[in-house]
């Protein structure tokens, strides 16, 4: 008890006997123990208040919910990036050809027909 061993609590128990008296001696042991318990309940009382007052226990579902709300929101948001991403460079890459076919036109007048009839096959 307290880190105390038998010739600690023997110590203390003859020094007790001494200076109470065997008469007083029972009634000091009951207060001592009553005190005790007294303290052990009210440490108790506090504990659960602060665990209430606090509500650890509701607190750390919260931070798990919010968690994974993040972290579904930031793999939703990576997916629309790339989707973005891509449908931004289709009509770059839309314009882009119709800029190639323009300067092989321009090089050459011949090649327009062949690209007309590429274009009538790929719709």
């Amino acid at each position: 008890m307290f880190g105390m061993g038998f010739l600690e609590i023997f110590l203390i128990l003859l020094v007790a006997i001494i200076a109470l008296g065997p008469e007083k001696l029972p009634g000091a042991i009951v207060d001592t123990v009553k005190f005790f318990k007294k303290i052990k309940g009210e440490i108790t009382e506090a504990k659960s208040t602060i665990d209430k007052e606090l509500d650890i226990a509701g607190m750390k579902k919260d931070a798990a919910k919010l968690k994974e709300s993040l972290t579904t929101i930031q793999g939703t948001a990576n997916i629309d990036i790339e989707e973005l991403t891509y449908a931004a460079k289709k009509p770059q890459q839309l314009v882009e050809n119709e800029i190639h076919e323009a300067e092989i036109v321009a090089k050459e007048p011949s090649k327009k027909e062949k690209i007309s009839i590429d274009k009538d096959e790929k719709a």
